[in-house]
């Protein structure tokens, strides 16, 4: 079914035809990890009335445990049959926004907080944020135990083809997972590092696209482990190579048309569009720790290895951290370079939007473009040019959030103080634990 034919009377008649035995209900925590109850198809009628209760309590960063029951609302349009085998029968599955007892939304809800920022820019006139991601991850091997190893399954580089690149069969495989979902594919191919790869899909908007980054990763993970294979999103899991990434191509749209595109504008981009980017360069520091939420998150924002590192954008080259991809007309967007797939789409995006939206309200001005190969200036260039780096630590990038009354106030109380607590006890575990590099370097002494 299309996403505009779904509704309860096309639901229950697809179950009874295809025979759908069990029902994932899924959501997504504060962390970015993705959550689910299973119910019996029996419980489907409870399900549709939005009367599912669970335990938020359980739930990273959601509510205490004396406030712990929660009501979990289907959104109908991401209704979906999984298409791999199951010995005990078809499971479908249903994205859910959070509610608490008393009808009202879960101020601790991402995908909720993603619709609230929506609502905000609906009021200045947009109708839709478009979302086009490229999620990059790693293929490792499993043992004969199917435990993970740090054996990449192939030595291949950007664009190589079999028999180098030994990751093609699990990478199509995907693919053609993802099209039996509605996936519309528009890339697949080996990136820059050993046994990294990436597929990109059609941008669809802020919410959809969210979903799909979800949905996504769960099927690269369940097509990899049939291949003997774990896929990993981890930002930088090996040193000395690329890392993840996961450019986030935006635009908004008003009316069906494309508001960042100005057929006689410079670089053919709008008001809004020049706007849109002041604000994210604006707020660069501090959406950081939202889009670059762990520890080795940093580890990828390094000079050396193409992710970006300064705070600038250009409509040409790719070492700043926003660029103007040449395609425009109905794809005119903004590429953000920095986002690694272990941010939580619906927190990364909402702060995204929320910046954005504050270079348009304010009628922010960007810098001037950067044209030439950052990495090659010395500081006292940047310095002169007005270029500044991202964060360097998490911490740092913590920092900067703090500081940014937009950013958390766009996040909300429940968000951000879980988020920030959650945050500095990983950067507290890190700070105190003893890194093989260390044990090297030190224990002769």
């Amino acid at each position: 079914m299309e996403r505009a034919e779904i509704n309860t009377d096309n639901i229950k008649r697809v179950v009874k035809e295809e025979d759908v035995r069990f029902l994932r209900l899924m959501f997504t925590d504060i962390s970015g990890i993705i959550k689910n109850v299973e119910v019996p198809i029996s419980q489907l009628d409870k399900v549709l009335d939005n009367k599912l209760m669970f335990d938020g309590s359980s739930i990273e960063g959601f509510v205490r445990i004396e406030e712990s029951d929660m009501y979990l609302y289907p959104d109908l349009s991401t209704w979906m049959i999984f298409p791999w085998e199951n010995e005990y029968g078809k499971v479908a599955r249903l994205i859910c926004d959070i509610y608490n007892p008393d009808g009202t939304p879960f101020a601790g809800d991402p995908r909720g907080n993603l619709k609230a920022s929506l609502a905000k820019m609906k009021k200045l006139g947009f109708t839709s944020f478009n979302l086009g991601p490229e999620p990059e991850f790693f293929l490792f091997k499993l043992d004969n135990n199917e435990n993970i190893t740090m054996d990449l399954n192939d030595t291949g580089g950007y664009f190589d083809l079999s028999p180098t690149d030994l990751g093609e069969n699990c990478r199509r495989d995907i693919v053609l997972e993802l099209e039996k979902l509605n996936f519309e594919v528009e890339a697949s191919h080996h990136e820059v590092a050993f046994g990294q790869h990436e597929i990109d899909f059609k941008y669809a908007d802020a919410v959809e696209a969210c979903d799909n980054i979800q949905t996504f990763k769960l099927v690269v993970k369940t097509i990899a482990r049939k291949h003997g294979l774990h896929a990993s999103f981890m930002p930088k899991p090996l040193f000395g190579i690329n890392g993840s990434g996961m450019h986030c191509n935006m635009s908004l749209f008003k009316d069906g048309k494309n508001a960042f595109y100005d057929e006689k504008g410079e670089l053919q981009l709008s008001r809004n569009a020049y706007h849109f980017l002041a604000g994210l360069l604006k707020h660069a520091r501090s959406f950081t720790a939202i889009c670059n939420p762990t520890v080795n998150s940093y580890k990828r924002l390094i000079p050396g290895y193409e992710a970006p590192v300064y705070i600038a954008w250009s409509g040409r080259n790719r070492s700043p951290l926003i660029r103007v991809p040449e395609s425009k007309g109905t794809s005119t967007r903004l590429e953000l370079r920095s986002v690694d797939p272990s941010a939580n789409p619906y927190l990364a995006l909402s702060l995204l939007l929320q910046a954005g939206l504050d270079g348009i309200k304010n009628q922010l001005t960007p810098p001037t473009p950067i044209d030439r190969n950052i990495y090659h200036m010395d500081e006292k260039e940047r310095v002169e040019s007005g270029i500044y780096a991202l964060p360097s630590t998490l911490n740092d990038a913590l920092t900067a959030l703090s500081e940014d009354e937009l950013l958390k106030n766009a996040l909300g109380k429940h968000i951000y103080n879980n988020f920030v607590e959650a945050k500095k006890s990983e950067w507290t575990t890190f700070l105190s634990s003893v890194s093989e590099w260390e044990k090297e370097q030190y224990l002769t002494l």
